[in-house]
């Protein structure tokens, strides 16, 4: 039986999210092939703690951990933190230098999904649409009106680098611009400011088993609030989700087809969501989830089970892949 380290926590403001898929994930292991140890990480602490509640630091010179006078070594991470180190490649390189397997996208695609700005430029270079935007880093002159100007009202104000609409702002006004910009880049020092596309919000799945790349039945994203906000992530009743999502079958085959070509190109491994709008001019790519929610009400876990697959085949899927 492999030993398998569930790294989960963080440093951002996904921290709570990410503990509670940690926790999804190691109550839904098969327990038949893989023993799972829960990984908390929060700044220069990570460590296992028992049901008494005591701690287990880890050893960071390789990964390992000493409980009760046992010394464990990993042979896989399944890696469940949103947001930094876990979701923009610093954790990766880390296990990359240890020679540790682990479920999630490597350094190079992990870093280039987390930063909104980097990969809309990537995407944008094969002709795919994306929202017209402007960024700047922190210190930066930000001219207001000429932003406006550019993007028009409403626009979206987000930090470039974080997840689950952490610090992501829907301005509809002018006077609400420069407090946006405050919480953007209370979450990262580079802000990105986007225009506003209308239109229906739509999600793809997609999880690799081998070289077999599996695509899960579209989701459509209905907010009950002004946006897919944090809030209306993960508090019950403000979001109605639709899977499969109702939309034409040349659409869905375009959405799935484009996703499946932006895995490859981006060098993803492991399962991914590729999140769009779907306007009245076109298709417009949103952003990449490198690692999406894992609990039972996320978004993944509910495209597997339409398509048949338990929450516990899609996470067995993941860690079996590292030892193929």
């Amino acid at each position: 039986m492999k030993n398998i380290a569930i790294i989960c926590g963080g440093d951002s403001g996904e921290y709570d999210i990410s503990i509670k898929s940690g926790r999804v994930v190691s109550a839904h292991l098969d327990r038949n092939k893989y023993s799972s140890w829960l990984v908390e990480i929060k700044g220069n602490e990570w460590f296992y703690e028992d049901k008494a509640g005591k701690k287990y630091f880890i050893d960071k010179n390789d990964f390992s951990l000493t409980v009760a006078g046992a010394h464990i070594r990993f042979d896989g991470v399944f890696n469940a933190i949103h947001g930094t180190p876990g979701e923009d490649g610093k954790i990766q390189g880390y296990l990359d230098m240890l020679g540790i397997p682990y479920t999630s996208c490597g350094v190079d695609s992990s870093a280039l999904s987390f930063n909104k700005h980097l990969c809309n430029k990537f995407i944008s270079a094969y002709g795919i649409s994306v929202a017209n935007s402007v960024t700047f880093l922190k210190g930066e002159e930000i001219r207001q009106q000429e932003v406006i100007d550019t993007l028009g009202l409403p626009l979206f104000v987000k930090p470039a680098r974080s997840g689950s609409s952490v610090g992501v702002s829907k301005v509809h006004t002018a006077d609400k611009f420069e407090e946006a910009v405050k919480n953007a880049l209370a979450e990262d020092d580079q802000v990105l400011i986007e225009e506003f596309i209308e239109g229906r919000e739509l999600a793809c799945g997609l999880i690799n088993k081998g070289e077999e790349l599996i695509v899960f039945p579209l989701t459509e994203i209905i907010s009950k609030k002004d946006f897919f906000d944090y809030e209306a992530k993960y508090s019950e009743g403000l979001a109605h989700e639709v899977t499969p999502a109702d939309v034409d079958a040349h659409v869905e085959q375009d959405i799935k087809t484009l996703s499946v070509f932006l895995f490859r190109q981006m060098g993803c491994k492991g399962f991914v969501r590729f999140d769009y709008i779907l306007s009245d001019k076109g298709l417009y790519f949103l952003e990449v989830n490198a690692i999406p929610g894992m609990t039972e009400a996320s978004l993944l876990p509910q495209m597997a089970e339409a398509f048949g697959m338990s929450i516990t085949e899609l996470f067995t899927i993941a860690l079996d892949n590292l030892f193929e």
